[in-house]
């Protein structure tokens, strides 16, 4: 099973043509890659395009690998010709547990039993995905962060199932393709990215909820405190740096006892009408004259500088 080094494949079949299967494909054309689009409907080619055309102007800034071209790519609406010589599976199709088992029962019966098949879902286990596939052996969660063009992360988990050397080759694949893949312990709902950014939304749901702050001022806050380390350091490091030379002891020692205080709330807030309409006035007024697109190119062009950037201090 999977004779295919890692770093020989070529060919690659993205299942899905939303934000995030459109920008798989962004991703591994940009390394380089041959990459084929299985779409639902045809109808779905014209925004699938014009996403392509969005992240290759920000990945031409990052840098292009060595024979990177949208000239790789192609697509279709037939799943047999889309996986017929794919050397490697991105899918991406809906959160919809029924329609990701039906999609993999038809994979285990048509596609080479040597190619791995990797499931962007971001809230689904691949032991339940996995349940109808003939050949389990060879499936594996690979839940990226949007953009995935842009955004490294990838965290990965295989089902009950899934050979380890499944996920050990993925590993590899995905370091060679450019990705930071982060393999997980256990299967658990939400990842650990997801987890933490669950954790800040629910804080501050509660924060609008209770008055205590206004939508923009906890994106002020985020984007003005520990947002800037966070493009650095995870929030661990960044403690162990706070305490000096004590380090993480020094923090736990002098704050574990606060850690007691009743200031956050894990528990998520009530979603009333007037919460929901608090949360979207309050974006609308802090993002006033600024359509989805400019906010993606404003989001995608920070993101550029601080690859550019992380890629300066890593060479350094």
């Amino acid at each position: 099973m999977l004779n295919q080094a890692p770093e020989n494949v070529r060919r690659i079949a993205c299942i899905g043509a939303g934000p995030i299967g459109g920008g798989w494909a962004a991703h591994f054309l940009a390394q380089g890659y041959l990459v084929t689009s299985y779409l639902h409907d045809a109808s779905e080619y014209d925004a699938l395009m014009r996403l392509l055309e969005t992240a290759w102007s920000s990945l031409e800034a990052v840098g292009l690998a060595d024979g990177a071209s949208m000239d790789n790519f192609s697509w279709t609406t037939d799943l047999g010709k889309a996986t017929e010589k794919a050397e490697f599976i991105q899918e991406s199709v809906p959160e919809v547990l029924p329609l990701k088992q039906g999609l993999y029962k038809t994979l285990g019966e048509i596609v080479d039993a040597n190619v791995v098949i990797a499931s962007s879902t971001s809230g689904l286990s691949m032991t339940d995905i996995q349940a109808e596939c003939a050949t389990p052996e060879r499936t594996v969660v690979a839940h990226p962060f949007n953009p995935p063009y842009l955004l490294p992360l990838v965290e990965m988990i295989g089902g009950e199932k899934t050979s380890p050397h499944t996920v050990e080759w993925a590993e590899q694949f995905y370091r060679h393709a450019g990705k930071a893949p982060l393999v997980m312990k256990k299967e658990i709902p939400g990842f650990i990215a997801t987890r933490l950014q669950e954790a800040i939304w629910r804080e501050a749901l509660h924060m609008v909820a209770n008055g205590e702050a206004t939508v923009e001022q906890i994106d002020q806050a985020v984007v003005n405190g520990p947002g800037p380390r966070w493009a650095l350091m995870g929030p661990c490091e960044i403690f162990h740096v706070g305490g000096g030379e004590g380090g993480m002891a020094y923090c736990l020692d002098q704050f574990g006892p606060a850690l007691k205080l009743p200031w956050t709330r894990l528990v998520a807030p009530e979603l009333t009408d007037d919460l929901r309409k608090a949360m979207i006035d309050g974006c609308v007024e802090m993002t006033a004259g600024q359509d989805f697109a400019s906010l993606s190119k404003k989001m995608n062009d920070g993101l550029v500088e601080i690859a550019k950037m992380k890629r300066k201090l890593k060479n350094q």
